[in-house]
């Protein structure tokens, strides 16, 4: 634990998964029960999250079973505004004070997380996401399968790409789920965020483990 802390006081940029960390949801089950399919999307989730299927087998089931339009995810959007975790508004705004870059590293996509980076003054050139593809009348058409977000190991490969690009030296993944413990390494820490819900098998492989993020804020200081 002090070595992840010792980091992230020496962090340069800081990597926030976003479901259930930096917001209180899991944003495509939130939309599956705008969509009237809430059930069976949280049971793939939970399988994503747990480790128990591949990222890309899981998005591309989920994705399938919703294909949400452009009309929908506006209404969606525009009834259901995402609750942010208590505390992180103050965990990014000390690490902008330190100069942090921050980053938002999320399997979600990115119609639903552009609206979240806003109310965190984080630019959307920090966002790293999937995309969502339509035809031209609005309908569904799948996602971009390009975005290294879209499939297992996704978030390691954009950790890999930002330290590349910009050589931190010190980097900090934080996250609740299988797809952000598996980011460290590249990232030099993790740290497990359970204020939302807690993943025993990131709980037990993560060297610190937090449940409020004033535990974040407190070793900042």
């Amino acid at each position: 634990m002090d070595k992840v802390k010792e980091v992230l006081r020496k962090a340069d940029a800081v990597c926030f998964d976003v479901d259930s960390t930096v917001i209180k949801e899991e944003g495509i089950d939130e939309l599956a029960k705008f969509c009237g399919k809430g059930k069976e999307i949280a049971e793939l989730t939970n399988k994503a999250m747990g480790g128990s299927m591949t990222f890309q087998e899981s998005l591309n089931l989920r994705m399938n079973i919703l294909q949400p339009s452009v009309t929908k995810i506006k209404e969606f959007l525009n009834r259901n505004p995402a609750n942010l975790s208590p505390g992180i508004k103050e965990v990014v705004d000390t690490l902008r004070r330190r100069n942090v870059e921050v980053y938002l590293v999320t399997g979600g996509f990115r119609c639903i997380v552009s609206p979240i980076a806003r109310q965190l003054d984080i630019p959307e050139t920090n966002i790293y996401s999937n995309r969502m593809k339509f035809y031209f009348d609005g309908e569904y058409a799948g996602f971009d399968e390009n975005q290294p977000t879209s499939r297992s190991g996704g978030k390691a490969e954009v950790v890999r790409i930002l330290k590349e690009k910009f050589g931190y030296k010190n980097l900090v993944m934080i996250g609740d789920g299988a797809t952000d413990l598996e980011a460290c390494p590249p990232a030099d820490a993790f740290i497990g965020y359970g204020g939302n819900v807690v993943r025993e098998g990131v709980k037990r492989n993560a060297k610190w483990f937090v449940e409020d993020f004033q535990e974040v804020i407190d070793a900042l200081k």
